[in-house]
């Protein structure tokens, strides 16, 4: 590799994005909560806004309308698939834009309607704006609880497989709100791109597909390579005082993202042209609201024909959706900024995009948004478009309400059969199908949550994502629950956990040690090795306690060794009867052995030493 091709992106600069990117508070430095560094942690924009130069606004205004030229009718769409009004979608697009430009710290990702929290917005809140509205006032505050406990660390109790199938059920057409209108134009696109134009420019959109009708073209691309293509539109990998930077594939760089403002807009011509002749043979989008959306406070209370739904009635209504979707928006959010910063070289905030994301919420319930995410589509098209930081946001949030402001009268015409292509070819790339391949030779185990959550999202999308996270924790739960030992033997039996000693592995831990030192004649003197056990709880604690009480009455002895200081003085606190520890392996088998000159650290019946009391106090 070139020396040229390890340099630094001329773009924000990895140290000004390390700046506020503790992800854990232990991690970060001990410092008052109003002093500079923490308020630039909260404030990332406060990081990169003084080295702000005219190349980055001009990478960022291009970057903007690209963003915004195909998130106009990606959000027309969405909201269709979410069963809300177009102009939901529109409501939906604009506000994560500004909010990001003060909180995030990515300068990829963009926040907004995505197809998988559309479908879910469109189960729990029954096609409701009111409901819909107040999903994502209430998931917006669940998120801002969640950052500020620091809970983005959650995130990490699913597999990177589940992670990776989410996606799979959204890209497949199968979705009624897509397969419907899709189904509208199956006639023209089973005669291939020379009969229909608009859905051959639609489906070449990524020069790694073939170009042949979209019955034929692959739904399911890798999404490495989608991921790849983002880096290699611009080449910025020059040095830190470089001002140059060029694009390096004009083939397939900058004239994509504006192919879905073009396809939607050419459709909607031939619409207009039916429609002019007095025959209209697509089912159009319709009426759209005009103007900026009003800001007003979530509907708390909604009036119907029947009466009054009450708070109380519609939380419950919604359901497992105050849970589902707050989880979900975090879960899709993070790993998508994680994504593209590991591809860009650069790290991020887990906690401060969490924070975003329910800020972007909480304050876009005010304008009738439904819930956002991030984006994989438009973080793909945002850094292959060159963006330098998030400023690049303000552009397309612009971009959205001029068109809420001037063009909602225009969306009339647009076919939903052009939107559903839209969705599709949208969260098309966004399924990697090479996963299965590598998990089968990495390890098989990591299929099953795969399988879980892509089968049954084809069954209910919110049935797939709890099954599949609740696979995932069972399989972390089930290796804290059965650690692996390694068993030395000799005169005396030496066992070592091979990981952390918790509460859910205390049984299997009695059960080791006692069928293989209590259950055999004659009973054995054990040495229990805990050189990797950092930690312990209080029912661990619980059960070395009969431990020693059966070795006790057996008439045989169980010792401690390479106890770790905070486990020791957990022990010691709780003053086990005939515990007793040595400081290395040879000490206590030659204890063990009866062999003289050799003393346990502690018993319970030794007068309360100094080393004790100096690490009860500690």
């Amino acid at each position: 590799m070139s020396p040229a091709s390890t340099a630094p992106l001329k773009k924000m600069p990895s140290s000004v994005l390390g700046q506020a990117r503790f992800s854990s508070p232990g991690m970060a430095p001990n410092t008052c909560c109003c002093s500079p560094a923490a308020v630039q942690r909260r404030l990332p924009i406060l990081a990169w806004l003084p080295n702000y130069s005219l190349q980055w606004l001009k990478m960022d205004f291009i970057a903007g309308l690209s963003v915004g030229l195909t998130v106009v009718p990606q959000a027309l769409a969405y909201a269709e698939v979410a069963g809300l009004p177009p102009q939901y979608g529109l409501y939906s697009a604009f506000m994560g834009c500004f909010v990001y430009f003060f909180l995030g710290t990515s300068r990829d990702v963009t926040l907004g309607p995505t197809a998988i929290m559309s479908l879910l917005v469109s189960f729990y809140t029954f096609h409701e704006p009111a409901y819909a509205v107040l999903l994502a006032f209430l998931s917006g505050c669940i998120q801002l609880v969640m950052g500020v406990l620091h809970l983005d660390s959650q995130a990490g109790c699913v597999t990177h497989p589940f992670l990776a199938v989410v996606s799979a059920p959204q890209s497949h057409p199968s979705h009624p709100s897509q397969l419907t209108h899709a189904l509208i134009l199956w006639d023209w696109v089973e005669l291939g791109p020379a009969r229909c134009p608009l859905l051959a420019g639609q489906g070449s959109c990524w020069t790694s597909f073939p170009a042949p009708s979209l019955k034929a073209s692959p739904l399911l691309p890798l999404s490495p390579s989608a991921l790849d293509r983002s880096r290699t539109c611009w080449d910025c990998r020059t040095s830190p005082g470089s001002s140059s930077c060029k694009c390096t594939t004009p083939s397939s760089g900058s004239g994509r993202p504006a192919r879905s403002a073009l396809v939607v807009s050419f459709a909607a011509l031939v619409a207009y042209s039916f429609e002019v002749t007095g025959y209209q043979p697509f089912i159009l989008t319709g009426e759209t609201a005009e103007g900026l959306p009003p800001v007003r406070t979530p509907p708390f209370s909604m009036t119907t024909a029947n009466g009054t739904i009450s708070f109380t009635e519609m939380v419950q209504d919604m359901g497992a959706g105050l849970a589902v979707v707050p989880l979900m928006g975090l879960l899709e959010s993070i790993a998508v900024a994680k994504a593209f910063a590991s591809q860009n070289n650069y790290r991020i905030n887990a906690n401060q995009e969490l924070l975003a994301i329910g800020l972007t919420n909480v304050l876009g319930s005010l304008v009738s948004s439904y819930p956002v995410t991030g984006s994989f589509g438009r973080t793909a098209v945002n850094a292959q478009s060159g963006v330098c930081t998030p400023a690049g946001g303000l552009v397309t949030g612009v971009l959205v309400l001029l068109s809420l402001d001037y063009l909602t009268s225009l969306f009339y015409y647009i076919p939903k059969s052009a939107l559903a292509a839209v969705i599709i070819m949208a969260v098309a790339p966004l399924f990697d199908t090479k996963i299965f391949g590598t998990l089968w030779r990495v390890k098989r185990l990591d299929l099953l949550p795969l399988c879980v959550t892509f089968l049954l999202s084809f069954w209910e999308m919110q049935y797939g994502i709890l099954a599949g996270a609740l696979v995932s924790l069972l399989m972390l739960l089930h290796s804290a629950a059965r650690p692996e030992t390694k068993v030395s033997e000799g005169p005396v039996l030496v066992l070592q956990p091979a990981s952390g000693l918790h509460f859910p592995a205390v049984e299997a831990l009695q059960e080791e040690i006692l069928s293989r030192a209590l259950e055999v004649s004659p009973p054995r003197c054990l040495v229990l090795e805990c050189t990797h056990v950092c930690s312990i709880d209080y029912t661990v604690v619980l059960g070395l306690g009969e431990l020693l009480e059966d070795f006790h009455r057996q008439g045989v002895a169980l010792a401690f060794v390479g106890l770790q200081v905070p486990v020791l003085r957990v022990l010691l606190s709780a003053d086990l009867k005939g515990f007793q520890y040595f400081s290395t392996l040879e000490e206590a088998e030659k204890y063990l052995r009866q062999e003289p000159g050799t003393q346990p650290y502690n018993t319970r019946e030794d007068s309360t030493p100094e080393h004790k009391i100096a690490l009860l106090q500690a």
